[in-house]
């Protein structure tokens, strides 16, 4: 009896010393981290999106008194944006388009991320059914995540090295899948950071000799939705004209492979522009949007009140009942009053060039 007692009780405080473990290890490490000056971390991003891998050259970096900059670059065409928090705000820069969008944000703390450190513990700290474990002398955490925008992606695994140092996470959503790898080849501390680092919207800007706009851009983009459905000279309603349409490259139209239920094209609208066309593609029925695409306008900087976000291998702008985004130098935005962002980002996740039934 007295081995049954013995026995019993070692079980227990086993189990009890896993779960020490499992909260001293987190604990040790986000103290490590709060102890951090700055950090720069470099590695490679992957994302699985509609059967396709978009593979990202990704530099990550923080520095006290909150200043953030992630960097993503796209492998395959060099394609690069670099998202920023500075004491000025969070911006987003595309440097080899020479525009930049200021957001009305509290990126990065709103929103679980795969690409910093400080989102990364807050999931595993919030997460009050946190599994843990040891396997091939790295520590393992796996815990729910927050991605507002989108609500299939349900947990994260997070692989420390034993001395604390991230190797790897995995996004995962609810079918089990990898959506989102990010694999750390380098990480330091104590960085010499160039004083424009953490300011390189500013910095590029006075490059380039160019003048902010301080316009709003949601309320002109609204403004040019009414405006150009009013104008009936560019209506193109018929159906016969739209299938047979030929494009320019730079007027070549996008269409939503992915529209909800019960949802049609119903008017395409195009207005000549000096610098190609405008388009706006109206959809009714259950679930009514409005997508409008149209050549890069040459202001230097939008306003947005709205949070960046990961529109297939671009960075993007989510803002209620809006997301917009910019591709092959031509913005697109997408509205709806009824539909939620998670509909509008999967929307905007699904556009090509192939033509749909109206």
């Amino acid at each position: 009896m007295k081995k049954i007692i013995f026995g019993l009780m070692f079980v227990i405080l086993l189990a009890g010393c896993g779960k020490n473990s499992k909260d001293s290890i987190l604990k040790e490490w986000s103290k490590k981290v709060d102890s951090y000056d700055n950090y720069l971390m470099q590695g490679t991003l992957e994302i699985y999106r509609n059967e396709d891998l978009y593979t990202y050259k990704l530099e990550s970096a923080y520095m006290k008194e909150d200043n953030y900059r992630v960097s993503l670059t796209n492998k395959t065409n060099g394609h690069e944006q670099i998202i920023i928090r500075n004491k000025d705000g969070v911006y987003v820069v595309t440097p080899s388009l020479n525009k930049s969008f200021k957001f009305q944000s509290e990126w990065p703390y709103n929103n679980s991320q795969i690409y910093l450190l400080q989102p990364i513990i807050a999931d595993l700290e919030n997460d009050a059914k946190l599994k843990f474990e040891e396997k091939n002398n790295n520590y393992i955490f796996e815990s729910k995540v927050n991605y507002i925008n989108d609500k299939n992606l349900i947990k994260q695994k997070v692989y420390l090295t034993k001395n604390l140092i991230l190797k790897k996470v995995e996004v995962i959503d609810d079918n089990n899948n990898n959506i989102m790898v990010l694999k750390v080849n380098k990480f330091k501390i104590n960085n010499h950071f160039d004083d424009n680092y953490f300011k390189v919207v500013d910095n590029y800007l006075k490059k380039n000799n160019i003048k902010k706009n301080e316009n709003t851009n949601k309320d002109e983009k609204k403004s040019e939705i009414k405006n150009d459905t009013n104008d009936t000279d560019n209506i193109n309603n018929n159906k016969e004209e739209t299938n047979t349409k030929t494009t320019s490259a730079n007027d070549e139209i996008l269409y939503p492979m992915y529209v909800p239920l019960n949802t049609y094209l119903n008017t395409q609208d195009v207005m000549k522009l000096d610098n190609g066309s405008r388009t706006i593609l109206t959809f009714s029925g259950n679930s009514p949007f409005t997508l409008m695409q149209s050549p890069l306008n040459n202001d230097s900087i939008n306003f947005l009140n709205a949070d960046p976000v990961m529109v297939l291998d671009k960075v993007g702008a989510v803002g209620k009942n809006e997301v917009s985004w910019i591709d092959n130098n031509k913005e697109y935005y997408v509205t709806s009053e009824v539909l939620s962002s998670n509909e509008l980002v999967k929307i905007a996740e699904s556009m090509s060039v192939a033509q749909i039934e109206k």
